[in-house]
């Protein structure tokens, strides 16, 4: 996966203006427009991921900064702002925490991966998002196994219509 620095970042904003890349910025833009192309094509979409310091793991934030890119996942208008390019499509988000963040909130702590996943996958046009938080996943061993009893419950109610 490119890192989202230099070139790519220069071709994001060459294309936002509408100017043309040079050759190091089109090198970058083709890998996210390989990676966007195939995200495009998923007939459904499925992320499992661990919650990390109340986020998403810093990977998977930069499989979305290279794949949200404009004109392959967005586009910009300027009467009209910011349009999702995507179709809508099934999609599940598998969310892994230490704490039992079910409610959003764990003793004054914020889930600030959901609402960040949501409104990501929103902005490029995924608005059929079904999340499944599964936590708590350390401490004592009776409400880890209940955690994961629940999700199992869920996840496979889900997977008969997914």
């Amino acid at each position: 996966m490119p890192e989202f620095l230099g070139p790519i970042v220069e071709a994001k904003y060459a294309r936002l203006t509408g100017m043309a890349f040079n050759d190091s910025q089109r090198e970058s833009f083709a890998e996210a427009e390989r990676m966007a192309m195939r995200f495009s094509l998923a007939d459904r979409v499925l992320i499992s991921t661990p919650m990390w310091n109340f986020g998403i793991p810093y990977k998977l934030k930069q499989w979305f900064d290279v794949v949200v890119q404009p004109g392959l996942t967005f586009q910009f208008d300027p009467s009209l702002g910011y349009l999702p390019l995507l179709k809508d499509r099934p999609t599940l988000v598998i969310l892994a925490s230490g704490s039992d963040f079910v409610t959003g909130m764990n003793r004054g702590r914020t889930d600030m991966a959901t609402p960040y996943l949501r409104e990501i996958l929103r902005f490029i046009g995924i608005n059929n998002v079904r999340f499944v938080p599964i936590g708590p996943t350390t401490g004592p061993q009776q409400p880890i196994a209940a955690a994961r009893e629940e999700a199992h419950q869920r996840l496979a109610a889900i997977a008969a219509n997914f």
